[in-house]
């Protein structure tokens, strides 16, 4: 229970929210090179009207994701990538680990030396292996010494 609370509490739903739609992730896409103008904007994106990416542009600002200042009689959009980064600290980092742990597993699996590809493993004990290249390198080593 404490986790949901954890997820609500984490800020990040209207993030989630504002990068759901294509059109919007097309925009930060856009100003991912530098900050462009609502006019620019409006121009690059021809099947929406001024108002639909007007629209756009304030679900994007109410995310936090684009900070709009005004230069004359311009708005300038810019990208803010920190809201990004916090999805992927809070997403995207811990089942990085998870996966590149189980894709060695499975590396080592596959370079095993015993029959069939599986090492002889009892389901209690975990043996941890060095790659490959590190095991090469310690036979070359133990042949120049000989």
């Amino acid at each position: 229970m404490a986790e949901i609370a954890a997820h609500l509490a984490d800020g990040l739903d209207p993030v989630w929210k504002a990068l759901s739609d294509p059109t919007r992730r097309a925009i930060l896409d856009f100003l991912r090179d530098r900050p462009r103008t609502t006019t620019e904007i409006v121009e690059s994106f021809p099947h929406l009207s001024r108002f639909g990416v007007m629209k756009h542009l304030e679900v994007l600002r109410q995310a936090n994701l684009v900070s709009t200042r005004e230069s004359g009689r311009q708005r300038v959009n810019s990208l803010n990538v920190v809201p990004i980064r916090q999805i992927y600290e809070r997403w995207v980092g811990p089942f990085q680990e998870l996966w590149s742990g189980e894709l060695l597993r499975i590396k080592d699996l596959a370079e095993s030396d015993s029959p069939g590809g599986v090492p002889p493993v009892s389901r209690r004990t975990k043996i941890i292996r060095p790659p490959a290249a590190a095991r090469n390198r310690k036979q070359r080593d133990k042949n120049k010494s000989r």
